[in-house]
């Protein structure tokens, strides 16, 4: 069941290949994220120091949370990805051949939140094009239907 989804990513992305990870978060984020209330729109997976990490995603403050003692919760903070070396060595290699790593969704696995993520081609214009008549193409075949 998906939490949370990038709508826009395949509209301007081609994905080539899929990788599951799991986020390391607080308790109110989890709260939060399984009720919704968090954003992957403009977020990007970035390695570093041999680690990964999702930067950009936003978590809404969970409503019932009481702020921390400077008085304000972060939710744009970088999270850090649980992901096996040799699944980081891949991300990393894919990386480095210009290909974007992009978080596609954020899905509940028994119980434990994990995070989609694609390694992605950028699209052109004649490739999106393409993808808006195939699109709609479907949308009328399925009303006539």
């Amino acid at each position: 069941m998906s939490l949370v989804e990038n709508k826009k990513l395949h509209l301007n992305y081609e994905v080539k290949d899929k990788l599951e990870a799991g986020i390391e978060l607080f308790g109110n984020e989890v709260k939060s994220i399984r009720g919704s209330q968090a954003q992957i729109d403009g977020s990007k997976v970035i390695i570093r120091g041999g680690e990964a990490f999702i930067v950009g995603m936003s978590v809404s403050p969970y409503q019932n949370h009481d702020k921390d003692k400077k008085g304000k919760i972060e939710n744009d903070r970088t999270r850090r990805l649980l992901l096996k070396k040799s699944e980081i060595l891949k991300l990393a290699t894919e990386n480095e051949k210009g290909l974007s790593l992009l978080p596609i969704k954020i899905f509940n696995d028994h119980g434990l939140l994990k995070l989609e993520i694609g390694i992605c081609k950028r699209k052109n214009k004649a490739d999106k094009r393409e993808t808006l008549k195939l699109k709609e193409f479907k949308r009328e075949k399925k009303s006539i239907v």
